[in-house]
């Protein structure tokens, strides 16, 4: 830290993306990216927008938003395009929460929820999860603060159904519920259906999971007109440019292949349950996720043994040094192939553990 970083930013602690290591060939299984490449539309869509490099991109995304809105049945106006989802959770932070109106969420959940607040002073309170990692709905009704839910829950792959989630919206109407839908298309069900019933709804979305372009860095949120108005405020107020003209495109033609992207959502789906069958075959715990990742442990070795094992073997999971879930490891559904690896890794350091 420099003698001219801002006191106001002393204490921040930044959050930590999944490791990147370039020192050999790795099976990338720590930052759940999908493992199928973009359609060749996106792959056409970018390469023909990058001869208009030279022009500003549409700071309405007009096309990207239209799109957007008739794959959910929603207007364009209830619909903002951001740089990722983190953009649009950023936003919303700064824009439904502050000392009056405080932040909960769970103590178990994306990491960068804290980070946010962290970052623009906003107070908050980490809930427990239950015994069993699962959200107990009951800790987010009626509690007069801001309430974020991943939903699909990240790193557990727990989901609460759409029941649930509209009983902690209708009970704190004068708060913004936020649901982060980044995993929602490997299984759970959309709260962006009730957006049309309740004002204080923000659902948001990622291309970077079910739609092949974590590179791309492109999100959504969808919700009440007033609330997308605000974080347009904010949008307006940093970077009115903030997608850039081939990211746009990129999102327009997937959408408009929507069929392949949930095909391959659908195999991650078949994978996901082939390698929880093989873990427990194994002896792990698996929760039952519903992502593209699973989240396992094992009696027989500690979460951050098997995770270092398993790097020296060419093969990388995600660790978190958090008590409650050191001796587990989440782990990105990728090929089939690539889980046959995984699951043949971890045999043999099973093995040579038993010796």
């Amino acid at each position: 830290m420099s003698e001219f970083f801002s006191a106001r930013y002393a204490g921040l602690i930044p959050y930590t993306p999944g490791e990147q290591p370039k020192d050999m060939k790795y099976i990338k299984l720590n930052t759940n990216e999908s493992p199928f490449p973009p359609s060749p539309a996106v792959e056409r869509a970018v390469a023909a927008e990058s001869g208009r490099l030279q022009l500003y991109s549409d700071p309405e995304n007009r096309t990207l938003r239209e799109r957007l809105a008739r794959r959910f049945s929603v207007s364009p106006e209830e619909v903002v395009v951001t740089n990722g989802s983190d953009e649009v959770l950023n936003f919303a932070f700064m824009a439904f929460a502050d000392e009056s109106r405080p932040l909960r969420f769970p103590d178990i959940t994306y990491g960068f929820y804290p980070v946010f607040a962290n970052l623009h002073g906003i107070p908050y309170t980490e809930v427990p999860l239950r015994e069993d990692f699962s959200i107990a709905p009951e800790d987010y009704t009626g509690v007069r603060e801001t309430v974020v839910i991943a939903n699909p829950n990240a790193p557990t792959g727990l989901s609460l159904s759409l029941v649930e989630i509209e009983r902690i919206v209708a009970s704190n109407p004068e708060n913004v519920v936020i649901v982060d839908e980044a995993y929602v298309d490997f299984g759970a069900e959309s709260a962006i259906p009730l957006t049309k019933k309740y004002k204080n709804l923000l659902v948001t979305g990622t291309f970077s999971k079910s739609r092949s372009m974590a590179g791309a860095r492109l999100g959504f949120g969808i919700g009440n007109k007033a609330l997308i108005a605000d974080l347009n405020t904010l949008r307006y107020s940093t970077n009115p440019y903030n997608v850039n003209r081939m990211t746009e495109m990129a999102g327009v033609a997937a959408l408009e292949e929507d069929e392949y992207y949930m095909s391959n959502c659908r195999t991650i789906v078949e994978n996901r349950e082939w390698t929880t069958k093989r873990l427990q075959e194994l002896g792990f715990s698996v929760l039952s996720s519903r992502a593209n990742f699973v989240f396992a442990a094992c009696p027989r070795i500690g979460g951050k043994e098997l995770y270092l094992s398993l790097k020296e073997r060419g093969v990388l999971v995600r660790h978190f040094d958090k008590d409650r879930i050191r001796e587990y490891n989440r782990i990105t559904v990728g090929t089939r192939e690539q889980m046959e690896v995984l699951i043949r890794n971890i045999e043999e350091i099973l093995k040579e553990r038993s010796l």
